[in-house]
């Protein structure tokens, strides 16, 4: 049985996941949504022929943001399950994008939320899925 001081129970019986550490996480998850979804429907009403995999990227991002927020919002084993999974996808997609726009520059015209990084959100899209993780399983 979870301690009580890392743990409280919802209403509807469920953990919530967002009490403690656990707040400024869904706050963070919040702050990029705004970004990715901002940044994305901008640049693919706008100029999308430009570099369309830059901005479709973008969106994947703002989507798996979107998610994760809900999830933990949302509290429960099996959102805690589905955020966490969502982390690690998240991850391998920072990851994947970080490196493809390293090695290979010129397949981006344009940046996405994950490239370099996170370069251009001060490496939070590489830290904030980690540290997700983290969290989750602790939970």
């Amino acid at each position: 049985m979870p301690d009580a001081d890392t743990t409280t129970a919802t209403p509807a019986g469920r953990n919530r996941l967002v009490s403690g550490p656990g707040l400024l996480l869904v706050w963070l998850y919040g702050v990029m949504v705004v970004g990715a979804v901002s940044r994305s429907a901008f640049q693919i009403s706008t100029e999308f022929d430009r570099a369309p995999l830059a901005y479709s990227l973008s969106a994947v991002a703002a989507l798996a943001y979107a998610f994760i927020t809900y999830s933990l919002v949302r509290g429960g084993e099996t959102a805690r399950k589905a955020a966490l999974v969502c982390c690690a996808a998240e991850l391998a997609g920072v990851l994947a994008v970080g490196t493809w726009t390293l090695l290979r520059p010129e397949s981006f015209p344009d940046t996405t939320v994950w490239s370099q990084f996170g370069l251009g959100y001060l490496f939070i899209p590489v830290i904030l899925p980690i540290t997700g993780m983290l969290w989750l399983r602790k939970r």
